[in-house]
């Protein structure tokens, strides 16, 4: 079954028509490479999975279950978490804090509730762990390198359980050494049997790691195909319209 499946979604914003007629799907465990040029509709779609957008037609499955998400909390509660490209840390706080930022674990003392910063940040270890990231849960993000930034944002994820996670422009200006950890980070998330959709305009990336791949150009779906049947030559030419439409 799978663990995303949109049949049919558009979204329209007043005469601007972002999203037509979408339908894909994404089973357990897969990465999604979705691509496009600036404009295509990347955003809108990714936005409409995380619940800020609600479709205006069309009908969006998580999990086999019909999913009408009214905010990103509600996405949140189905299965889906997505990594923003600005992250969204706190550089000031560790890795712990940001990982269970607007999360954070409590216990009682008496008639008081605090702060469990023990349990925090051993269930913090054990997120980076899993993970197989050198980040620790004492360090400050000003601090990291922007590979180990994406382990603490990748890391937060991983409270919720969830069933997919988008991941907007991971790779986006940092180092080569940092791309490769990153790009490792996404490997684990699928070895955990947790669905990737990863929005990047970097082609190496994608096919690096990609089960398939997506083309969205001018909110139309152009290419739904498995990365190993296509090349970085082909979606170049559909993102830019040089081909109409995969074969």
């Amino acid at each position: 079954m799978p663990v995303l499946e949109l049949r049919g979604v558009s979204k329209r914003f007043g005469a601007i028509q972002a999203l037509v007629d979408i339908s894909l799907s994404v089973e357990p465990g897969e990465i999604l490479g979705l691509m496009g040029d600036n404009g295509a509709g990347k955003s809108t779609l990714v936005r409409t999975i995380a619940g800020n957008f609600r479709p205006s037609t069309g009908e969006m499955l998580v999990g086999g279950i019909a999913a009408d998400f009214q905010d990103p909390r509600a996405a949140r509660d189905a299965g889906v978490e997505v990594v923003y490209q600005d992250l969204a840390l706190c550089d000031n706080l560790t890795a712990a804090a940001n990982v269970f930022l607007g999360r954070e674990l409590m216990r009682r003392v008496g008639p008081f509730r605090v702060l469990d910063y023990r349990t925090m940040y051993a269930r913090a270890a054990v997120l980076f762990e899993e993970l197989k990231s050198e980040t620790r849960p004492y360090d400050l993000v000003r601090r990291m390198s922007g590979g180990q930034r994406q382990a603490v944002a990748i890391a937060r994820t991983r409270l919720s359980d969830p069933k997919i996670v988008l991941m907007d422009e991971p790779t986006a200006a940092i180092s080569v050494r940092q791309v490769a950890e990153v790009l490792e980070l996404i490997r684990r998330l699928r070895d955990q049997g947790i669905a990737v959709i990863l929005i990047s305009h970097r082609m190496p990336d994608v096919f690096a790691v990609a089960d398939r791949v997506v083309v969205l150009r001018r909110g139309h779906l152009v290419a739904d195909k498995r990365a190993s049947d296509s090349s970085p030559e082909e979606v170049t030419g559909l993102i830019t319209g040089a081909i109409e439409h995969a074969a």
